[in-house]
């Protein structure tokens, strides 16, 4: 687990496909970037469209994705000189990840990080998708 100004924090990076269902987790320091996860998320992976928030937002990132035939849907973020263009309609889809963080807080031991190690907490990640996905 990171440590970050409040003590020890993680991050969890999750991809969900079309029906919000998530095909990768992994778990980070609370003090990394989520740029810096976003390729290991989608490495292997097929998809049309890759959707993300504006932690997302990377040059390098961008032009991977449409390297893999695929299109980036990513929020400029406001400090941008040159806003890049995206598409909003088809930005709405991020709630498919959104609706799956709200099924995994459903969980008390995922929402309230009771575990004091990195394993032991992404085991209990695992396991609330494997729950999610039986659902």
């Amino acid at each position: 687990m990171g440590r970050s100004r409040g003590g020890f924090g993680s991050k969890i990076h999750v991809a969900v496909n079309g029906l919000g269902l998530p095909v990768q987790v992994m778990l980070t320091a609370g003090q990394a970037a989520d740029v810096t996860q976003a390729e290991a998320l989608i490495e292997g992976k097929k998809a049309e469209v890759v959707i993300g928030d504006k932690g997302y937002d990377s040059d390098k990132l961008v032009r991977r994705i449409r390297a893999r035939g695929a299109e980036a849907v990513i929020p400029p973020k406001s400090k941008r000189k040159q806003p890049r263009h995206y598409d909003t309609n088809r930005y709405k889809d991020r709630n498919l990840a959104e609706r799956f963080w709200a099924l995994a807080k459903q969980y008390r031991r995922i929402a309230t990080r009771y575990e004091k190690t990195a394993r032991n907490y992404l085991g209990f990640v695992h396991l609330v998708a494997i729950m999610v996905l039986l659902r």
